[in-house]
């Protein structure tokens, strides 16, 4: 499978090191527009026909009008896009209406949704799920099975070898802040929940589900 992200500016280049690792994919860089509206969008064609090679597509593009280009042009040419840069819900309702597009909240909180394109992405990159192995209250080894996206998981994994079992899924979800995770700022103009909580929400409880298993075995 190959996937593609493109970005206008500051977003995705951390998720490009991450998933490069486990999928064949490119990166896409484009001159973001000059005005904020703009009636028409021009996508160079040496970066569309890059864009289409994929399976699977992940914007970071933070101008809306170019995202919605992008999504209108590429939509029926890749399997799936996942839009993780957006702003309000006639946004997301806008675009998630092709069908094959999809708005997280988080880049940290996908999980399969039945596209067989999406799912094999998905068991890899998305909610954090993590393998702890223990020995004398403390951890001694963590094997990251599924990652976020921008690769926090696997950063705070590496904070938690040798911590004590007591109290560590907080910890873990602390941890986020030192990657530091970006998820608020590509989250604009929302009351809902803290993006950056969200996140350490997620992995304090994949770390607290991975030491209820580790402890019955």
């Amino acid at each position: 499978m190959k996937v593609a992200i493109v970005t206008d500016g500051p977003y995705g280049e951390r998720a490009y090191e991450t998933i490069k690792e486990e999928f064949e994919c490119d990166y896409v860089e484009l001159e973001p527009p000059a005005s904020l509206f703009m009636d028409e969008i021009e996508v160079p064609s040496e970066e569309l026909e890059r864009l289409e090679e994929a399976d699977l597509l992940i914007t970071y593009v933070l101008h809306p009008d170019l995202t919605l280009e992008l999504v209108e042009r590429l939509h029926d040419k890749v399997d799936w896009i996942i839009v993780g840069a957006w702003r309000g819900e006639g946004f997301k309702n806008q675009v998630e209406r092709f069908g094959n597009v999809n708005c997280p909240e988080n880049m940290c909180d996908l999980e399969e949704n039945g596209n067989p394109t999406y799912d094999e992405f998905v068991a890899k990159f998305g909610m954090p799920v993590v393998e702890v192995n223990l020995e004398n209250g403390k951890v001694i080894d963590v094997e990251v099975l599924r990652c976020s996206p921008c690769g926090s998981t696997r950063f705070v994994a590496d904070e938690m070898v040798g911590e004590e079992i007591e109290g560590l899924p907080v910890r873990a979800g602390l941890r986020i802040q030192h990657y530091p995770c970006r998820a608020p700022k590509m989250r604009l103009f929302t009351d809902d929940e803290c993006k950056k909580e969200m996140a350490a929400n997620f992995h304090r409880d994949a770390f607290e589900e991975a030491i209820e298993m580790a402890l019955k075995k």
